[in-house]
């Protein structure tokens, strides 16, 4: 038989906010951060089609697809940009809790809100300076080699999924603080 709890603290769960908690803005975030995600992964479902197309043609008729690893680099850019803020809305982040397994929830709770602060500030930066490094392309008037496509579009194409991840850890950062402060202090009666 198992032994009862040797203090309130020991029944405490970690309250980490799940996607069920959410209010209105996080579930609209959620909704938007899912539905680009999803056209990510379409996104990389057509690149695998036009990538096994342009094998096929080029192992057995010769015929390869003009640029296929142009697009292949440059939609890859943007696509793999869409999915960061829908994975940290879920709780689909790494986590190395080997030290903080048996901390207190409220201390895991701190952690986690100055980790999604930092995501989101991680967020801001790279959507800025996408941002900004696609327009000195556009300046410079730069294209692609075989397929003449215009390089800022790729690069300008990353910047909405990282505005979504700034978005998605400010908004996490804010769960998570507000979570804390429900949870009781150690050595406080719940």
């Amino acid at each position: 038989m198992n032994a009862p709890p040797s203090s309130p603290e020991d029944v405490l769960p970690t309250p980490h906010p799940k996607p069920s908690e959410f209010g209105p803005y996080g579930r609209g975030l959620l909704l938007v951060s899912e539905f680009v995600a999803t056209l990510g992964g379409l996104a990389f479902v057509v690149l695998v089609a036009v990538s096994l197309v342009s094998i096929v043609g080029r192992k057995l008729f010769s015929m390869p697809v003009p640029g296929d690893m142009e697009a292949l680099m440059m939609v890859a850019a943007g696509a793999s940009a869409t999915f960061f803020a829908y994975c940290h809305l879920a709780g689909g982040d790494v986590k190395v809790d080997f030290f903080t397994a048996k901390a207190h929830p409220r201390t895991i709770l701190l952690l986690d809100a100055i980790a999604s602060l930092l995501v989101g500030l991680f967020g801001a930066l790279i959507a800025w300076r996408s941002t900004v490094g696609a327009l000195s392309l556009r300046e410079a008037g730069e294209t692609s080699a075989i397929l003449s496509w215009p390089v800022w579009l790729a690069q300008m194409a990353m910047t909405p999924g990282f505005v979504l991840l700034a978005l998605a850890g400010f908004y996490m950062a804010t769960m998570c603080w507000t979570a804390r402060a429900r949870v009781p202090r150690k050595g406080t009666p719940s």
